[in-house]
């Protein structure tokens, strides 16, 4: 049975500041949980409403899993349809922003400003299926560790390692290309793109901002291919750094 503390616990951890004073966070379902504790993710408490999870091995851990029935799960979860299992985990500590010498290997991502906690979900997904091993996120994009980010990287935050920090000194200091994605860019499927360097993908509405705009080297635009009627103003960003990621790694 849950207690009121572990409910009121839970429910706290919805919001930013408490997740942070806590050092903890929520994620749910047995795959998203399942790929957290692989990953070696330190848990602080599981509930299920089976005994059959096979994806949950905690025997490392010396940690029992808290059977809750359905109606308890409903209670703490914050999907609209719960999945058997809601865990609480500890946030890890952030790396060192001051080691980036693995960009000059590879392409990696950096997030300005992207504010909603579904893109940035979908965007550390996409990154995985891509073999993007980092990002690079400024502090103002939504919090990682938001129960909605959580959900919709679908267990790939376990694979893909996020970092809070200025990226004007960050761009500044990497000596590697930096690609945007922009208005006023070139063709991508017409320009040079090389192994590595860094990707900015920009604010939903706004997009780079100034400041890092200042600090792209490469301008690119994904370009509309329908000429003869109006359409769309813009992509979603989500799928705007799909697209982009895609021919980065056609071409390599």
């Amino acid at each position: 049975m849950l207690s009121k503390n572990q409910i009121k616990l839970i429910k706290s951890l919805e919001l930013k500041k408490n997740r942070k004073r806590e050092g903890l966070f929520v994620a749910e379902g047995p795959k998203v949980v399942g790929d957290l504790l692989r990953a070696g993710f330190q848990p602080h408490s599981i509930f299920a409403t089976t005994n059959k999870i096979p994806q949950l091995s905690i025997v490392n851990y010396q940690l029992s899993i808290i059977h809750i029935t359905d109606d308890e799960l409903r209670r703490i979860s914050f999907l609209q349809h719960p999945q058997e299992v809601l865990a609480i985990f500890h946030i890890p500590d952030s790396p060192l922003t001051s080691n980036i010498l693995h960009l000059t290997s590879d392409i990696v991502l950096a997030l300005d400003g992207v504010q909603d906690p579904g893109n940035v979900g979908t965007i550390i997904r996409i990154a995985d299926w891509f073999g993007i091993s980092q990002i690079f996120c400024s502090p103002d994009t939504a919090d990682v560790y938001n129960p909605k980010v959580v959900q919709a990287t679908m267990g790939s935050l376990a694979h893909v390692t996020i970092t809070y920090c200025d990226l004007v000194p960050l761009l500044s200091k990497a000596g590697v290309p930096v690609y945007g994605t922009l208005l006023d860019g070139q063709d991508i499927y017409q320009q040079p793109l090389s192994e590595n360097g860094i990707i900015v993908m920009g604010n939903e509405g706004n997009g780079i901002s100034s400041e890092v705009r200042q600090l792209v080297t490469n301008k690119l635009l994904i370009p509309n291919f329908n000429k003869n009627t109006e359409t769309a103003e813009s992509l979603n960003v989500a799928i705007a750094t799909a697209i982009t990621l895609s021919e980065f790694r056609r071409r390599f």
